[in-house]
């Protein structure tokens, strides 16, 4: 598989070189990030590259509450970091069984998953982003979960983080931990 590096200055190299043009081409390619990548970064990429903005209908809104962030300093005590996961799972047994597979991101504190809806974005944008595993449930069984290595596509990762942003808008009184 083709691999791109998500840079912390918002920029994807491939190969050593950055890319300047010919963008659609690098979506289905696997995903790395650079050590310090942050959500910051990934608002970056989107300014850089404008392109890409248009992938998903909520990133115009998740770019307007960007661009009125403070520049630095968007911290939340809450997590340790921001984590990009996908998940497997085989539901509906017996009956019509299927298989759904998604994307989640979300903040991690002590190994634990925790929701971003209720966190302002202003408090994440300079948390680390990691890519997390694939995690398979078979049944909706939560305790017996199968976790794996797996790739992130660009699409995805775009897709994934914008549609989990689009939860965003809580009133600051309504901020997990005041």
């Amino acid at each position: 598989m083709n691999n791109i590096t998500l840079m912390r200055d918002g920029s994807i190299v491939q190969n050593g070189e950055t890319v300047e043009s010919v963008l659609l081409m690098f979506l289905g390619f696997k995903v790395d990030l650079e050590k310090g990548y942050t959500l910051r970064s990934w608002f970056q990429m989107l300014g850089k590259y404008s392109l890409l903005a248009s992938l998903n209908a909520f990133l115009p809104t998740s770019i307007e509450q960007y661009l009125a962030c403070p520049a630095n300093g968007c911290c939340f005590d809450g997590f340790d970091h921001l984590e990009f996961n996908k998940t497997v799972e085989m539901i509906g047994f017996p009956g019509n069984p299927r298989l759904e597979i998604y994307n989640s991101f979300h903040g991690i504190k002590s190994h634990k998953t925790f929701a971003l809806k209720s966190v302002r974005m202003e408090n994440i944008l300079d948390m680390s982003v990691r890519l997390g595993k694939l995690k398979h449930v078979v049944f909706g069984d939560k305790v017996d979960i199968f976790e794996f290595d797996t790739v992130f596509s660009l699409f995805e990762f775009i897709d994934g983080i914008a549609w989990e942003l689009s939860f965003h808008g809580s009133p600051k009184q309504c901020e997990i931990g005041r």
